[in-house]
């Protein structure tokens, strides 16, 4: 049997949930693509109610689609959707800026995501990063396989938390599509070197690969670029 396609994620999620269903809808970097989705896909699913057999029934399909590389869908009932976007306001942020439904309806209509929760979360969270790359990187001192499966594991992070870096200052909707122009954007405001970054972006797309031997360098300097953010950020004032 075959990879789980999205094509079978739905159908299987249709069955799981039934008539509660409300929403599957696509995010971060596969919602950002042009065409069909590529690489690691990030899916929400709203339901309106979340019976214990219905996610007895969606854990089946949970689990090949793990199996084929995804994360597991986000499942958020329909309250926990009209009312988390204080709590989740990186997330919250990414996905009403760009987002792609292909099942149902995502209702928007008056979620607002508050630059104070913004900023209050991309704070702890980027400081979180530094200190997770911190350790790791004393973990996998002198492995440079180890060094390089770190950096890819991080990549959806760190450019995650860049793009709502620049959405706290920006423009809360900013779709920001191009990881260069993020990574460039962000070190110029908050004051590092992009180098790193734009390596570890050449890297995910495959046009320049890192050796064993540039993967210590690039991880050190993107924990120094994010332990420079982070200080940056505690210095931003926003309203509202």
């Amino acid at each position: 049997m075959g990879k789980m396609t999205l094509d079978e994620l739905v159908k299987e999620l249709r069955t799981a949930h039934g008539d509660a269903l409300e929403a599957i809808v696509l995010y971060g970097s596969a919602a950002r693509q042009q065409g069909p989705p590529t690489g690691s896909i990030d899916v929400l699913v709203v339901v309106r109610a979340l019976a214990d057999a219905a996610l007895g029934a969606a854990g089946t399909a949970t689990r090949a689609w793990m199996k084929a590389g995804h994360p597991a869908p986000l499942t958020l009932t329909s309250s926990e959707w009209r009312t988390s976007a204080d709590v989740f306001a990186i997330e919250y942020a990414d996905i009403l800026s760009v987002h792609r439904v292909v099942y149902g309806t995502l209702p928007t209509d008056g979620l607002v995501v508050s630059r104070r929760d913004l900023r209050l979360e991309l704070e702890r969270e980027v400081m979180g990063k530094v200190i997770q790359l911190r350790r790791e990187m004393q973990a996998r001192h002198g492995d440079g396989t180890a060094q390089r499966a770190l950096l890819e594991a991080a990549h959806g992070t760190i450019f995650a938390l860049f793009r709502a870096a620049l959405r706290l200052t920006e423009g809360l909707t900013a779709p920001y599509l191009d990881s260069d122009v993020v990574a460039r954007d962000v070190a110029a405001k908050a004051g590092f070197d992009a180098a790193p970054f734009l390596a570890l972006v050449g890297h995910r797309r495959g046009t320049a690969k890192l050796s064993e031997a540039e993967a210590a360098t690039v991880l050190r300097g993107c924990h120094d670029g994010l332990e420079r953010l982070a200080s940056w950020l505690d210095g931003v004032t926003v309203e509202g």
